[in-house]
């Protein structure tokens, strides 16, 4: 007799029960991030071992502008002062990102097979819902793009710490804001109205990454006029890591074993070798003493910037210096898409037409 599937409020009940599970046990043994790395290898064992899990949507959405008014706060005049002592290191995201699609794009071309959509989408260092949403308008294979950005995110969160705190020295327990209960009460209630109205002002407007950027200007704004001078409490920090774990776990549900020695082995193989093109970038800002090797180094990994907004906060980085980079590879990734997909149609109907004409 076949068991009845689960509705998705249980399945989202089992998917958090599973996530605090996580985060408990990584919590009594004292390891890293609980509140991250605790739901992120709970829900992708759990999601390994075939369980029913289900991301939690607009919830996990809403999260991210926790991070937007993050970054937006503390925007203040003295970061904004130094923007164009970062202008030669902005410089060189363009390079970075030219090398990135001139390497990944030949890897799962020719030595995956995947369509054109799909190579360059699974190449770009987007954020993972960007990259899936504007490949599957090109025509490419969504699941595909989403495990191999899945697979991109989830070992540069799990590799970034351990370089960070082995090779650079630095401590993950760097205070990550001041507790509720130390923040003024009209400050967080215009925090939380940044983060509702940018977002949803965000998507009115057709903004990419709105749940991240809305909030973000929305509270620049409010931090530059002197309105905001805190940023969102720990407590809500935490929720936003609690989130992106989960986040990441779900993306394995459902996964096959072709998908795994196809799709998942190609996001791990080219992670290695965006983390070579990463480490040679941050060695050049480093010697050309345009940042320090920390800043430097979360400003050039190819991680989303949800993540690196988050690994930024909890390791104490320049936030500011980190997210106009990420904003710049962001903005040329997004920027260049509707050309892109133009040119993979017009390849994708020559690839066509040689064929035909092969078969004369």
């Amino acid at each position: 007799m076949l068991s009845t599937p689960l509705s998705d409020p249980r399945r989202r009940l089992l998917t958090v029960g599973l996530a605090l599970i996580g985060t408990g046990v990584f919590w009594v043994l004292s390891l890293p991030l609980p509140f991250l790395f605790g739901p992120l290898f709970a829900c992708l064992l759990a999601a390994l071992a075939g369980a029913p899990l289900k991301g939690l949507g607009q919830v996990s959405v809403a999260a991210r502008t926790i991070l937007g008014v993050a970054v937006g706060a503390s925007l203040t005049p003295e970061v904004v002062a130094r923007v164009p002592q970062m202008a030669a290191s902005v410089a060189l995201i363009p390079l970075y990102v030219a090398v990135i699609g001139l390497v990944g794009v030949p890897f799962f071309r020719k030595i995956y097979k995947f369509d054109w959509a799909t190579s360059w989408y699974a190449a770009m260092p987007g954020g993972l819902q960007d990259m899936v949403v504007f490949g599957q308008e090109a025509g490419g294979d969504v699941r595909a793009l989403s495990l191999i950005h899945a697979t991109r995110v989830l070992i540069i969160i799990t590799v970034a710490p351990l370089i960070l705190t082995l090779g650079f020295g630095v401590s993950l327990d760097n205070p990550i804001g001041a507790p509720a209960a130390e923040l003024p009460l009209h400050e967080m209630a215009i925090m939380a109205a940044a983060a509702l109205i940018g977002w949803k002002g965000g998507e009115k407007i057709g903004l990419f990454g709105a749940s991240i950027l809305g909030p973000m200007i929305v509270t620049g704004v409010l931090s530059l006029t002197d309105i905001i001078h805190y940023r969102p409490p720990t407590e809500a920090i935490l929720v936003a890591q609690f989130m992106i774990g989960i986040g990441i776990g779900v993306c394995y549900v459902g996964v096959t074993l072709h998908e795994i020695r196809r799709d998942v082995s190609a996001g791990v193989i080219f992670v290695l070798m965006l983390a070579g093109l990463a480490a040679l970038f941050t060695e050049v800002v480093v010697l050309l003493g345009l940042a320090p090797a920390v800043d430097g180094f979360i400003a050039f990994a190819p991680g989303g910037q949800a993540e690196m907004t988050m690994l930024a906060i909890i390791v104490g980085a320049d936030l500011g210096y980190i997210i106009v980079h990420h904003l710049t590879r962001v903005l040329l990734v997004i920027s260049g898409a509707p050309v892109v997909a133009r040119l993979i149609r017009l390849r994708e109907r020559q690839d066509r037409e040689r064929d035909g004409e092969g078969e004369l």
